[in-house]
């Protein structure tokens, strides 16, 4: 079983955007941030729903497949499924609508525990009050001999970097400057020491770096 993240982010590190209004609640640039990957026919077909055949095959798609290859289970924040906007909707069922791309357990970070939320396709999503070492022990208990994803947001994969429980740590790096946001490295110097690092430049200019312990 491993532990494993995939983030996309800039040039200068930042896995969030803050150009987010009420009328565009993603920004501009997340839409940047993600281009190549949501390009991909991985990501066109599972989150996008389009299922023609269309999108990119190159390194990026490479990449995209594997993201959800072998995971048994997943551990989100409250913030990537949207509570913080949606907090006081008890009938908020997530951002993807009734065919979530994950179509496995999805552990839920959040001070504010929920009744689960269960999908056609496989996905639940389980509200959980833990920390990132109990959330990951009940994440494995569900996977098996599967590997765990740490979703995100970026505060998350953070905090389960910082205590040493990632294993792959995989950063789609997008040829852009966002200048501001969430910045995947802050409190983390010298993470680099204990994994081997590779890299891999796709035809879109996204680099793809890994992490593996």
């Amino acid at each position: 079983m491993t532990v494993k993240v995939d983030l996309n982010v800039s040039l200068d590190g930042c896995a969030t955007t803050t150009d987010q209004t009420p009328e565009n609640p993603f920004g501009d640039d997340w839409g940047r941030l993600t281009a190549a990957y949501v390009g991909t026919r991985t990501m066109r077909e599972r989150v996008l729903g389009d299922t023609s055949g269309a999108g990119t095959t190159g390194v990026d798609e490479k990449y995209a497949a594997e993201y959800f290859v072998g995971t048994g289970a997943e551990i989100m924040g409250a913030g990537m499924f949207g509570l913080h906007l949606h907090g006081d909707d008890q009938d908020w069922r997530g951002w993807w609508g009734e065919d979530p791309p994950f179509r496995i357990p999805v552990l839920v970070l959040t001070h504010s525990p929920r009744p689960s939320i269960t999908f056609a396709n496989g996905t639940e999503f389980h509200f959980v009050d833990a920390s990132p070492k109990d959330a990951l022990q009940r994440a494995s208990a569900i996977a098996g001999d599967a590997d765990v994803r740490i979703g995100g947001g970026v505060d998350v994969v953070r905090q389960f970097l910082a205590a040493g429980l990632v294993d792959r740590l995989h950063l789609a790096v997008a040829p852009i400057v966002l200048g501001s946001g969430e910045r995947i490295w802050d409190g983390l110097r010298g993470l680099e020491v204990g994994y081997d690092v590779s890299s891999e430049v796709a035809e879109s200019g996204v680099t793809h770096i890994t992490f593996r312990r």
